[in-house]
């Protein structure tokens, strides 16, 4: 199981740890030895062009995906010798929801709790807490086939959130959300890492990463390019950039994964 010590003390372990991870497809590299630490508690933001290895990465840290080589732990935990304990600690969340709709949100985090063991009556409770900061509590007997997209995107958050998981993978989570909707997934995420959760995100909306991450990194061509907070970035982002100073995070993205054509 995790070495997840006591409430109230530092987890003994990382919420993540990768080591010389790779991934190939049909003879190509997707991600290239990847090596990657995101501490307990911390909100982390992995942000890259299309195609950068982002999702591919995550996939293979959820168990989804099998990889061709290196190590992930999981507060400790070996997911590719033990998946099973490491999946219980963990939730990922695609850029697609999945969900039954034919079932009502309540309905879904029933039977989404059923699948992790939760206690009914936590179960009960989380789910109501959950559909309410989310404003879903008022659409809790609706079946979901009828939810708009954005709305079908919280009850699958919900779904993520249900079990509790140390470690929450999000792809893109705020797609296809409005202001008040993508405010109330913000607000729900920051109160989980305040709570000693840790948190990964993906996201093209790079102020989303600005105004979230504690940590930033940036992964090109399925290589970690850059790893840091803010202001660390924008110092690696001036040294590739010949002294330039980089200041907001869409041009320290751009300056870091630029090719070398352009660079030149």
């Amino acid at each position: 199981m995790a070495n997840i010590s006591r409430a109230g003390q530092e987890p003994a372990a990382p919420a993540l740890e990768l080591r010389a991870l790779r991934k190939s497809f049909a003879g190509v590299a997707a991600v290239k030895g990847l090596d990657l630490t995101v501490r307990a508690g911390e909100f982390f933001a992995l942000l890259g062009p299309n195609g950068a290895g982002k999702t591919t990465t995550l996939r293979m840290i959820a168990g989804l995906l099998p990889a061709d080589a290196g190590e992930i732990s999981i507060f400790g935990v070996d997911a590719r010798r033990q998946s099973i304990d490491a999946k219980r600690i963990t939730a990922w969340l695609p850029d697609e929801p999945m969900l039954y709709d034919k079932l009502d949100p309540l309905e879904y985090l029933e039977f989404v709790a059923g699948l992790w063991g939760v206690d009914p009556d936590i179960a009960q409770s989380r789910a109501r807490e959950l559909l309410e900061t989310l404003d879903l509590w008022k659409h809790r007997d609706e079946r979901c086939e009828g939810f708009s997209r954005g709305m079908k995107q919280k009850v699958a958050l919900a779904g993520a959130l249900i079990h509790d998981p140390m470690l929450l993978m999000l792809d893109e989570p705020l797609t296809g959300l409005d202001a008040a909707a993508a405010r109330q997934v913000k607000d729900l995420l920051r109160e989980r890492t305040r709570a000693g959760r840790s948190i990964i995100l993906t996201a093209h909306i790079l102020e989303v990463a600005e105004r979230l991450a504690d940590r930033i990194g940036i992964i090109h061509h399925g290589e970690l390019t850059a790893q840091g907070t803010l202001a660390e970035l924008r110092a690696i982002a001036r040294q590739t950039a010949n002294g330039a100073q980089q200041e907001s995070l869409e041009d320290i993205f751009l300056e870091l994964t630029r090719s070398p054509e352009k660079a030149a």
